[in-house]
């Protein structure tokens, strides 16, 4: 079992890269949830679950890549996530125009393709106040060097 274990982190970690788990959170009006630093990042799959039910009302949620330097970018357009339920899964694929995608079945496609990241945040924005969280991954490969990302 422990061979089992250890050859799937391997395999995960040569097919999408360096993994970083963001603690649930209640993101009501909006923050940042990775932080890059150091340079440019493959970003290789996002993921996020909903650990707590999201309040039943109009609550659109976007993912923005905003870069210490330049102009933001949505990663992830606009999605009404109201009342979604546990174990609803999020990802997002980069496009600016195109819609973070949602599973309610338990599975959810993993991102189309990767996107690069600049220094700066990776932040959800929120229209409205609500109840809910939601649990984020990132898996990303360093461009430069010294590059990396961390939980916000």
């Amino acid at each position: 079992m422990g061979s089992v274990t250890q050859d799937g982190k391997a395999l995960r970690k040569l097919m999408l890269g360096l993994k970083v788990d963001r603690a649930t959170d209640n993101i009501t009006t909006g923050e940042d949830l990775f932080t890059i630093t150091g340079g440019r990042c493959l970003v290789t799959l996002m993921l996020g679950q909903v650990t707590t039910v999201i309040e039943t009302k109009t609550v659109n949620m976007t993912i923005v890549a905003n870069p210490t330097t330049g102009t933001s970018t949505d990663i992830g357009a606009l999605l009404d996530i109201s009342a979604d339920e546990a174990g609803t899964l999020y990802t997002v694929n980069g496009v600016a125009a195109t819609a973070i995608v949602r599973g309610e079945s338990g599975s959810v496609p993993a991102a189309l393709q990767p996107f690069v990241v600049a220094v700066g945040a990776i932040e959800a924005t929120i229209g409205a106040t609500h109840t809910g969280s939601i649990k984020w991954t990132i898996f990303y490969i360093p461009i430069d060097d010294g590059a990396y990302i961390t939980a916000a």
